[in-house]
């Protein structure tokens, strides 16, 4: 029975570096359970029994937290980073036309919801597309 489990416990292995969803994980965890378990008990049901119920709890039980905690570490891409920066206009910007905004060194094409003047500080409020969207700061 010890092959069974062994053949399992690489084909979800497989599964689980293909797919890289951390779904069958839990499951690779409880085959190990129940591949140990063949060592001792000879009933294949009670080894199912196992394998299945405490994937299952695996999977409910820590699936949640390890998402929250890989959230928590994804870093923002070079684009998310400016998103509540602050920045300078460089070309008038109205509501009809857009205009053009320096945040950290680099020039953005820029719209915003009402008329912001050259040189006025703006906040980068979201990027839609090649654009940002903007805020005028202060007055």
């Amino acid at each position: 029975m010890s092959y069974l489990w062994l053949g399992i416990i690489i084909l979800l292995s497989l599964a689980e570096i293909t797919t890289i969803n951390l779904t069958t994980i839990w499951f690779v965890i409880s085959g190990l359970v129940a591949l140990f378990l063949s060592f001792f008990i000879d009933s294949f049901l009670i080894q199912l029994s196992v394998f299945v119920i405490l994937g299952i709890i695996l999977l409910i039980t820590t699936k949640s937290k390890l998402q929250k905690l890989v959230l928590e570490h994804n870093e923002k891409t070079n684009l998310d980073r400016i998103i509540g920066k602050k920045g300078y206009v460089i070309e008038k910007i109205t509501k009809r036309n857009n205009g053009a905004v320096k945040v950290d060194g680099k020039v953005w094409t820029a719209f915003a919801d009402s008329y912001i003047a050259v040189d006025s500080e703006v906040e980068i409020l979201a990027i839609e597309g090649a654009k940002i969207k903007v805020k005028k700061v202060g007055k």
